[in-house]
């Protein structure tokens, strides 16, 4: 056996080739969707707003698009953000106001909080939050700082 035919015994004949291609692209692209789909499922949810506390920013009714906060870069000051209510399954909608080591303005600190203690400042492991509506919103003045746990997401949309 020379040379020439051993490479002749090696390839492939054209035909072949030609449709296995289509097969693989079209299977990558329906596993791509698939994986896409998969992602928003289950990253991505709606939620209608309750009350007025986030006025005028959002009105009751509202609908808004809340992701998970790694799908969009994590949380920050100054993000609407919905968060799981401490006893029961239900939510509420507010604004960061500190992350864990921000130091709160007295006006916005726990309403019981001691101002001789010194500035208060936000635990690890904890978000303080406040409504737009600032004298309708019952928020970390009322209920302290939440754990980071309690977060469901982040609104993206709610134009």
């Amino acid at each position: 056996m020379d040379a020439d035919q051993a490479v002749e015994a090696v390839e492939l004949p054209t035909k072949l080739v030609a449709k296995k291609r289509p097969v693989r692209t079209f299977t990558i692209i329906l596993l791509a969707i698939f994986f896409i789909a998969l992602l928003l499922k289950f990253n991505l949810t709606m939620v209608s707003v309750r009350g007025d506390s986030m006025k005028p920013t959002l009105v009751n009714g509202r609908r808004v698009l809340v992701s998970k906060p790694w799908l969009v870069g994590g949380l920050r000051k100054g993000d609407i953000i919905v968060l799981k209510e401490t006893a029961g399954n239900d939510y509420f909608i507010k604004r960061i106001y500190g992350l864990p080591g921000d130091t709160i303005e007295y006006a916005y600190a726990p309403y019981n909080w001691d101002p001789k203690k010194g500035p208060f400042i936000v635990p690890e492991g904890r978000v303080h939050v406040i409504g737009d509506n600032i004298n309708g919103s019952d928020d970390s003045r009322k209920f302290g700082p939440f754990e980071l746990e309690k977060v469901i997401g982040k609104v993206l949309v709610w134009r």
